[in-house]
């Protein structure tokens, strides 16, 4: 029998989010990898045996009874209320509305994914019973994000206007201050004998948290830092392979695509140390608490081709793992329990409503 999976997203209405990337790679994952069990549908509306929210849009809140009597729901956790404190400047009260609507929207569901298994325990913090809540990470797809040769190299940094020879320190990601904005800025200020590179706008404009000052920076920056703005999907890769390193100085983060990304491409990852990787990037990664170390370490990327290597290979070696092969079979225990798991209930539900 084959089963239908409704998928619901907004996420293409804000151009340059992580959730817009980790949508997209889930669907056509279980589109071309489950296609002998599920129908994948989007934005059909809910007569499906599975509805699976990826977006929080009060239209789909309102949807969620209609789905529920067709089927099961499942929503996916890509933030929490802390994670939108720490990105977007809102008054009060609607902070306090939103993250109320939230969190309701979440217990809502018949079942919860979250990408790190980090936030079961927070999700139980606001009083979602966490035995409904499954832990399945992002992928990526690497026929899209791939290594490429040293001489391709060359000539996107001349097509991106950037030094063919000096080493550059990428990152990926929106403008705000949670991403460590500020402390890559100033970096790159006391390194510049290196080039930085910032790909990632404002996706949520004025309402961006350190809007004002980022801005300021990016219409003046060092002569070592260059902002690429919002870059399209399509373009992405060739991005990636423009970096010796791929920099992250996050705060706040839940699994980041651009760091699998950047593993497709086989570059190494430095990233703050903070406990949200620890389950998931292992020892993927290198890490820094502070400018200082983070300096350091990137002082020894591009001096020392033995621990540049080794870096490379961790990065890889965190690819290899996320595998598409590995991430499919998650979702095909996933689905296919919730099934087994909702079928009976259902059918119980229904009979009583005829019978009583």
């Amino acid at each position: 029998m084959i089963y239908k999976i409704d998928m619901l997203s907004q996420a293409a209405k804000v151009k340059g989010q992580g959730v817009l990337s980790a949508y997209d790679e889930q669907v056509n994952l279980v589109k071309e990898g489950l296609k002998d069990q599920f129908v994948v549908t989007e934005n059909k509306w809910p007569d499906a045996d599975i509805t699976h929210y990826h977006t929080v849009n009060f239209r789909y809140f309102l949807s969620i009874p209609f789905a529920k009597f067709n089927g099961v729901t499942v929503g996916y956790v890509h933030f929490l209320p802390e994670t939108v404190d720490s990105s977007l400047q809102l008054p009060k009260v609607c902070k306090a509305v939103f993250y109320k609507y939230l969190i309701q929207f979440y217990k809502s569901m018949d079942h919860l994914v979250t990408v790190n298994p980090y936030f079961i325990d927070r999700l139980a913090a606001y009083g979602v019973d966490p035995e409904k809540v499954t832990y399945i990470p992002n992928f990526v797809c690497d026929k899209q994000f791939y290594p490429m040769e040293k001489s391709n190299k060359k000539n996107l940094r001349e097509k991106y206007n950037l030094d063919t020879d000096k080493f550059t320190v990428l990152c990926v990601g929106q403008l705000q201050t949670r991403k460590g904005i500020f402390d890559f800025i100033q970096i790159a200020k006391e390194m510049p004998h290196m080039q930085f590179v910032w790909a990632g706008g404002f996706s949520f404009g004025k309402m961006t948290d350190g809007y004002k000052e980022i801005k300021e920076v990016v219409e003046n920056p060092p002569d070592n830092l260059k902002f690429l703005g919002i870059i399209d999907r399509e373009l992405m890769n060739e991005v990636y392979n423009l970096g010796d390193v791929m920099f992250l100085p996050s705060f706040e983060e839940l699994f980041p695509m651009t760091i699998l990304e950047s593993m497709n491409c086989k570059i190494p990852i430095l990233l703050r140390d903070i406990d949200i990787y620890k389950n998931i990037l292992f020892d993927f990664y290198l890490r820094g608490n502070n400018i200082e170390e983070f300096k350091n370490i990137l002082e020894r990327l591009s001096q020392d081709e033995l621990y540049y290597q080794k870096a490379c290979a961790s990065s890889w070696k965190g690819h290899e793992f996320y595998h598409r092969d590995h991430v499919l079979s998650m979702w095909d225990e996933f689905y296919n329990q919730i099934l087994n798991e909702t079928k009976p209930v259902k059918i119980k539900t229904l009979l009583n409503r005829f019978v009583g």
